[in-house]
């Protein structure tokens, strides 16, 4: 009978070091998640577990000199690390037993957090009924942020297998680090504090402390309780210790009772203790009054004033009406332009003259027209600004198939006369003055997405006075935007300048046609962004329908009833590509885009300032050609990118490419009537936005937010 036993008994030993050699050889330590940052494992107090027992298992994060992660309350700023477990055999994970952390400032903040290295206990259970010869498969997906100049989310699924046996064997290795890092965790304080009110501040009493601590701090485990950057003043009162403590901008106490982290030193020694106390019943509920409104701010800018009078406002409307035609919204039509001079060499002295103040009235029409709409949409209580028109996807189709036309004008492609462009042949005749003051009204229509500096201000200065002063304004803005060239109308030694006509004047018409062609993809793109890819269809039907229609027009021209049968199905297909682009452009929602930026309300400005964050406003339209202009050589700049993640700045925007009632009442705030517009909140409680200049450069926009992050002294005026 032995032999049988003996049999047995190698049998059972075979199949333990089976059922042991994964465990043995892949030991208990998870493959590691790496980055130049952090490298995380698993760690595990067990190679093998027993069925009913309880372990310790550990996140072990290496963290690169320099950086940091966070604790369960992140302080001023962070997140704290979480693990999502997912575990076999029924087994279930307690709470992160979280280590004392370290304060590290991050000028102005101060941040809760761990440096080095970390090691974050979790205990597993692991079911009674749990299976021998089985595995149990711990799978810990972790997610953390670190943080240096920059915060960089980062994330592994870390996986463990360890066999089911009848006994349990311990890792020791492993063990004693887990053992030692627990060792380490906060103690039981063995007394309770008292939360007390103390004037605006805390007075948080703790009577069990040694009298020998020292370098004494308090880690709340809420972040609503106190200001993580405040200095924490301790005294003795009757025996106890007293540490006086700011409130935090968000007060709030929802419970009778805190508790949190102390630490100390003692005999050179640092200690750490959890602790609980009792909140004064007068602060339960309470919290802080909400802050009020960011005040507007009014920084007299050489450049950009706010408080205007009136002959001021003039000065600036004229200034910015001339920097108005160097903008790259206008610049295909200054080609347009440019060819029209050229010809204009060639005419009488009296033609010349003409030919300018054709232009400058068509200026002065579109511009008082705008202006009109401005300021009596604005007494009727609707929210608009300059530019408004192309808040409507409609009009921007419109336009886009304008600038299509135009362009397959000036390649030849047809012929129906220039007109409405103000180039090609016979300038003096019928054609050609009503050219002319179609130039000017296309011009002051494809200037209204850019805002030129100066502009700004006297535009915002305009719609807030009584209508004729308002309109005086604009008045002084459309001369300014004219004299370039009424003044060339008015000086033929300057047309004497330019080439004689020749076979260039064809070459320079032909090359024109690509602005046109561009400034048309921009506007299908406006649309996309107004009204998705029901805005681009409607587009693009729309160029097909038009250029079918000048076709039409084309190839029946003439006389008889083969012109009128054209003519009527010219207009029916118009009329019906007309209505498909107002069913199909209808606005979408402008939606928060991923990455940098957040969408901008006055509520998350206000929560954001209450935080202490400083905070970057961006009031831009996709039709705004001077906010892209600025957002591709300002904010797009790395060193931009850096210095905000550096100081902690909240990067919001407010798109106004759709009518928004909200943003136009923001910019009107701010004395503007228009985008762009550029608001810099300093970290604070409520403090004042400075308002930058509408065209960027990154070292305007990088000494901006040093400002407002407190790192540079501001002024009043630059």
């Amino acid at each position: 009978m032995a032999y049988p036993l003996t049999r047995q008994l190698w049998r059972q030993a075979l199949l333990a070091l089976a059922l042991l050699a994964p465990g043995l050889a892949q030991a208990a330590e998870s493959a590691a998640v790496t980055s130049p940052r952090v490298t995380a494992t698993l760690l595990s107090s067990r190679d093998s577990v027993a069925p009913g027992e309880r372990f310790q298992v550990a996140l072990v994060q290496k963290i690169a000199p320099g950086w940091h992660t966070y604790w369960a309350n992140p302080g001023d700023s962070g997140e704290p690390t979480r693990i999502a477990w997912t575990l076999s055999q029924g087994a279930t994970a307690g709470e992160i037993q979280w280590p004392a952390p370290k304060a590290i400032p991050v000028e102005p903040l101060v941040n809760f957090g761990f440096e080095g290295t970390v090691l974050l206990p979790v205990e597993i259970a692991v079911p009674p009924e749990a299976k021998i010869g089985e595995r149990l498969t711990l799978q810990a997906a972790a997610t953390w942020l670190v943080c240096e100049k920059i915060c960089i989310p980062e994330e592994g699924t870390l996986t463990l297998d360890l066999p089911v046996a009848p006994a349990a064997i311990v890792a020791e290795a492993a063990q004693s680090r887990i053992e030692a890092a627990r060792a380490a965790l906060p103690a039981p304080a063995g007394f309770r504090g008292r939360l007390a009110a103390e004037g605006e501040a805390l007075a948080l009493t703790l009577p069990g402390l040694p009298a020998a601590a020292t370098e004494l701090r308090v880690f709340p485990l809420s972040d609503t309780l106190i200001d993580h950057a405040a200095a924490q003043e301790v005294r003795t009162s009757d025996g106890a210790t007293v540490v006086r403590l700011a409130r935090s901008s968000a007060f709030k106490i929802a419970a009778g009772e805190i508790a949190g982290v102390l630490t100390y030193r003692e005999g050179g020694l640092s200690r750490a203790l959890t602790f609980a106390a009792d909140v004064e019943p007068a602060l339960v509920g309470a919290a802080s009054a909400p802050a009020a409104p960011p005040a507007t701010v009014r920084i007299p800018l050489p450049a950009e004033g706010s408080d205007l009078t009136l002959w001021a406002a003039l000065l600036f409307a004229f200034a910015g009406g001339l920097i108005l035609n160097l903008m790259p919204c206008v610049l295909p039509v200054l080609f347009i332009k440019a060819l029209g001079f050229a010809q204009l060499a060639q005419a009488s002295r009296s033609q010349v003259r003409e030919q300018g103040l054709l232009f400058l009235s068509g200026v002065l029409v579109t511009f008082m027209a705008l202006a009109a709409m401005v300021i009596a949409l604005g007494a009727l209580g609707t929210s608009v600004g300059w530019g408004f028109q192309l808040q409507s996807p409609p009009l921007v189709i419109a336009l886009a198939v304008v600038m299509t036309l135009i362009g397959l004008n000036l390649l030849g492609a047809f012929e129906i006369g220039t007109s409405a462009a103000g180039v090609g042949q016979g300038l003096a005749s019928r054609g050609g003055r009503l050219g002319a003051f179609m130039t000017g009204v296309l011009a002051v229509v494809v200037a209204t997405p850019c805002t030129a500096p100066f502009m700004g201000a006297a535009i915002g200065y305009a719609v807030t006075q009584p209508p004729l002063l308002g309109l005086s304004v604009f008045l002084s803005l459309a001369l300014g935007f004219a004299l370039p060239v009424v003044a060339l109308s008015f000086a033929p030694g300057l047309l004497r300048l330019l080439p004689k006509p020749g076979r260039w004047m064809l070459i320079l018409k032909q090359a024109f046609a690509f602005p046109m062609f561009a400034t048309a993809i921009w506007l299908i793109w406006v649309a996309s962004v107004q009204a998705g890819p029901g805005g681009v269809l409607a587009a693009l039907v729309a160029v097909l329908a038009a250029g079918f229609v000048v076709w039409l027009v084309g190839v029946t021209r003439g006389s008889g009833r083969g012109r009128l049968a054209s003519s009527l199905v010219a207009v029916l297909l118009a009329c019906g590509a007309g209505w498909f682009v107002m069913q199909s452009a209808v606005p979408e929602v402008a939606q928060a885009r991923a990455g940098d930026t957040q969408a901008w309300s006055p509520e998350r400005v206000v929560a954001l300032q209450a935080e202490g964050r400083p905070v970057f406003v961006n009031f831009t339209a996709a039709w705004c050609i001077t906010c892209l202009a600025n957002e591709r050589v300002a904010l797009s700049r790395q060193e931009v990118k850096d210095a905000f993640a550096e100081l902690k700045v909240v990067y919001l925007k407010a798109d106004w490419t759709n009518r928004d009632s909200r943003i136009a009442f923001a910019l009107a705030e701010q004395g503007r009537a228009g985008v762009p517009l550029y608001l810099f909140y300093p970290g604070g409680k409520g403090g004042q936005p400075e308002i930058l200049p509408q065209l960027l450069t990154p070292d305007m926009v990088v000494s901006a937010a040093r400002r407002a992050a407190g790192k540079e002294v501001r002024t009043a005026a630059r």
